[in-house]
């Protein structure tokens, strides 16, 4: 496996949960402290500190200390691999359905007029 496929696995396993994807959406506010970030959550500290470490393996967070302050602080930057792939995919997907629209207009251009009028 190659870096950019670690990457990836990192960034749509720490997409793939939902508490996750809502850290992730309250940052794009700005910074938080983890407790701010916690509080909606009905989840204990540790159960809140599992999910920032896996947020931060991925690179979509950068977590700070100042005092007796924790700060979390999104990293847009670390979704650019995904977005690359989704994109770079999409254009295959986008080509294969226009294929299919086209076949699909092929085989209805070809159909015995009967068929069509019972439509």
């Amino acid at each position: 496996m190659d870096g950019r496929s670690g990457r990836l696995d990192a960034v749509f396993s720490a997409l793939a949960d939902p508490t996750r994807r809502e850290m992730l959406s309250r940052l794009t506010d700005g910074s938080m402290t983890v407790g701010e970030l916690a509080e909606p959550f009905e989840m204990s500290r540790p159960a809140i500190s599992q999910h920032l470490k896996v947020l931060e393996r991925a690179g979509l967070i950068e977590r700070t200390a100042t005092a007796q302050w924790r700060t979390c602080t999104l990293r847009a930057e670390g979704l650019d691999d995904a977005s690359a792939w989704v994109d770079e995919h999409r254009r295959g997907w986008n080509e294969r359905f226009d294929l299919l629209d086209e076949r699909l207009r092929e085989l209805k251009q070809r159909r015995p007029k009967k068929e069509k009028d019972n439509e």
